[in-house]
């Protein structure tokens, strides 16, 4: 149950508020000044506090601003009379929860009381996220005040303590691993193992024997067993990246293994049994897989229990300034130097540009930028540099136009540099061969053209 802090200069009020919060259950401390009351935050854990507006010749207001200040995110009620209402909606503008007016309703009261505690404990939850991802692991894609990407944490928060798969959506270099992890991290699960398979990255005949594992001499070379990936996550969770990779055929594995919990390695005949939580993600809509025929309706379903898409950098602008700089504190410690910031022209230029590689492609420029500058502020001719920025520059292009020009450009130099090979272009722009044929094919460029004579 929550400890409340009730302040009232009143005391038969303070016996009723007390009475009434005591009989759900929770434990109250009273007050009927400042001083006694900051003295009880400064000595108790509180979850919420009631106060009262007028607190004789004292001001509830200014009571309720320094106990926020004292205790952040601590949720406050302002009681009030009815004639004062309009001075309580100021105090919810300074930052009350929600205010209540004499003589209020048992019943309102402690609905009142109970959305309040909820607020703070979500607002608590978050908070604790962020510290034990800064503390743990210092992931800085977790680093934003925009409200996309405060919706996102608090999806992760609400969805942490469920045992249901969880689809996370989102482009490249938005933080996909990084929201799976931290889910893991603020399950009950923490304590068991995190394993994470790209399924882009491992040839479809290697894929069933690293998921399901395999028996001595199941195939050439296989000298002895191997358990597989989906058998290390036993007791932890399971992280399935790029899931909309997967061919066909494992797709069908992979459901019954999720429905049954439970699969033959390969060549093997005696069943594992597993108990994992599943976090699958992927850069493309699935919706869009399967309207194509690439991904299986029925393992969608399976997965896309709890879905939580990733908000890409454009869509929340105003976190780059923050981004920006918590990377140059990173580069100015890895390069010694001491830069002191950007210039507003530095800024609006970050700011214009649309981000296709999100945070990841953030952060690689302020490592140039921080690389390249012996100033003590880093100036806008430093800052995308690179001419595939299209749309960094002062005179901004349609977006399509703009889109279609960085493409072009972008695929002449990556078969410039790779002389017209296929395997290494694909390998160095972290693309299908089939996805770059069909760009190749879009702007009539041939990679032949590219490959040294004779």
């Amino acid at each position: 149950m929550a400890h409340i802090l009730v302040v009232d200069d009143d005391n038969n009020i303070l016996q009723v508020l007390r009475m009434r919060l005591e009989s759900q259950g929770h434990h109250v401390a009273m007050a009927t000044d400042s001083a006694a009351a900051l003295h009880q935050c400064r000595t108790g854990q509180l979850d919420l506090a009631l106060i009262d507006l007028k607190l004789g010749p004292e001001n509830g207001m200014t009571l309720m601003e320094e106990i926020r200040h004292q205790s952040p995110g601590l949720p406050v009620i302002i009681l009030t009379a009815y004639g004062s209402i309009d001075t309580a909606v100021a105090a919810m503008k300074r930052g009350a929860y929600n205010y209540l007016t004499k003589p209020f309703d048992g019943q309102a009261l402690l609905a009142q009381v109970d959305k309040a505690l909820a607020q703070g404990q979500l607002s608590s939850e978050v908070k604790r996220l962020r510290n034990l991802v800064r503390d743990s692991y210092r992931f800085d894609n977790m680093i934003g005040n925009s409200a996309a990407f405060q919706e996102v944490l608090e999806q992760v928060s609400q969805a942490a303590n469920s045992e249901s798969s969880v689809y996370i959506e989102g482009k490249s270099g938005t933080g996909k691993e990084l929201i799976a992890k931290t889910l893991h991290l603020s399950s009950p699960r923490r304590e068991g193992p995190f394993i994470a398979i790209n399924c882009a990255a491992i040839p479809e005949t290697l894929l069933e024997s690293e998921l399901f594992g395999h028996a001595k001499g199941a195939f050439t070379g296989a000298n002895r067993a191997k358990k597989g990936l989906l058998s290390e996550a036993d007791g932890g969770t399971f992280f399935l990246d790029e899931i909309s990779e997967m061919p066909p055929s494992m797709q069908v594995k992979l459901l019954r293994a999720l429905e049954e919990r439970s699969f033959f390695p390969l060549g093997g005949r005696e069943t594992v049994r597993v108990d994992i939580r599943l976090i699958a993600a992927s850069n493309k809509s699935l919706e869009t897989e399967i309207n194509a025929g690439n991904f299986r309706e029925d393992l969608y379903y399976r997965i896309h229990v709890i879905p939580i898409r990733l908000p890409a950098l454009k869509e929340r602008k105003e976190d780059i300034p923050l981004l920006a700089n918590h990377f140059l504190d990173k580069f100015n410690r890895e390069m010694n130097k001491a830069i002191e910031g950007f210039t507003a022209a530095a800024l609006e230029k970050m700011m214009a540009y649309d981000w296709p590689g999100n945070v990841r492609e953030l952060e690689n420029t302020v490592e140039c930028a921080v690389a390249m500058s012996d100033a003590n502020l880093i100036e806008d001719g430093v800052v995308l540099r690179n001419p595939m920025h299209s749309g960094a520059d002062d005179s901004l292009k349609p977006f399509k136009d703009a889109k279609e020009a960085f493409e072009r450009r972008y695929l002449v130099q990556l078969m410039e540099l790779t002389r017209g090979n296929i395997s290494q272009a694909a390998k160095l722009a972290g693309k299908y061969r089939a996805d770059l044929y069909a760009l190749l094919k879009k702007y009539a460029l041939n990679p032949a053209d590219f490959r040294p004579a004779g």
